[in-house]
């Protein structure tokens, strides 16, 4: 079989296309290279891996400078990511640009993490460069980390990462609760993509009343795919048992005055600058949870 051939005409054939639409071009580019990395595997099998080389000296000179050793090695090495990962590449959501950000990534669990981010959220490839940089993997638990690889049901707070990143140029000892919670507002998109799937923004400092005292939560959230209000508090301290106190009053507010009946329990985050790990462990409500915060 004459692999260079075929692929030449693959490359050929996608610039062309690559000329001619300038709709989901980068969605193509990645089929093609797809293909061109399989057929390349093929050829190494076949001849060696040296005929990466050989085959992009000629590509160079005859379909275009892009295609250098280096790129071909990226085409084979996307194909065999493909095939660990068991992704559907034809069929999926992604560019090329997705793929080709996740390609020096070495745990294949973190890579089918960041590809179903990507699907699930409708990052850009930007926003992937981002969850990567911050090491957004890293951050879950062990135990949202076995149950991606088991494939067993997620709860509405597994996928928070801890520390939570908050975007803001203040100093760590510049920082107050309200300049925390404006940062969070100032970009807040990128939080709620933080938090995980289905997080939308209700409101801040939402006022409810509690006997004749009027009380603020400091961000209210909802979320859409698990059907559930979230709230959450602000804290610049380590985490204190009278947190946790006043956020379930907080919680259960909300139950019990704005949730309707088809709508599930509410969830409590609680942002600290310190985790304490005896106080969740002895709260008496595991719908909350508590995650650090790091200013970047």
């Amino acid at each position: 079989m004459n692999y260079y051939n075929e692929i030449k005409e693959k490359l050929i054939k996608s610039e062309i296309y690559d000329r001619a639409k300038d709709y989901s071009k980068d969605r193509h580019k990645a089929s093609v290279y797809f293909e061109t990395g399989k057929l390349l595997s093929k050829a190494g099998k076949e001849y060696g891996k040296n005929i990466i080389k050989q085959y992009s000296e000629k590509l160079m000179i005859e379909v275009g400078k892009k295609y250098n050793e280096r790129n071909l090695r990226y085409m084979r090495q996307f194909y065999e990511m493909i095939c660990e990962t068991k992704w559907n590449a034809m069929r999926s959501k992604l560019c090329w640009t997705h793929y080709r950000e996740v390609l020096s990534l070495k745990n294949i669990n973190a890579i089918i993490y960041y590809l179903s981010e990507c699907e699930n959220k409708n990052l850009t490839q930007r926003q992937l460069h981002e969850l990567i940089k911050h090491n957004s993997y890293n951050r879950l638990s062990n135990e949202t980390k076995t149950k991606l690889i088991e494939s067993k049901e997620l709860k509405v707070n597994d996928l928070i990462p801890n520390p939570i990143i908050i975007k803001s140029g203040l100093l760590k000892e510049e920082i107050s609760e309200y300049a925390l919670k404006q940062a969070i507002l100032n970009n807040i998109d990128d939080f709620l993509r933080q938090l995980g799937i289905g997080f939308t923004y209700v409101g801040n400092e939402y006022k409810i009343k509690i006997d004749n005292r009027y009380n603020y939560i400091d961000l209210l959230l909802y979320n859409i795919k698990y059907k559930c209000y979230v709230v959450v508090e602000l804290k610049i301290t380590e985490l204190k048992k009278e947190h946790t106190g006043q956020i379930m009053t907080y919680m259960n507010y909300i139950d019990k005055n704005i949730k309707t009946i088809e709508e599930n329990d509410t969830v409590g985050i609680i942002i600290c600058k310190q985790d304490n790990e005896y106080v969740i462990k002895y709260c008496s409500d595991d719908r909350i949870i508590a995650r650090e915060y790091e200013l970047v």
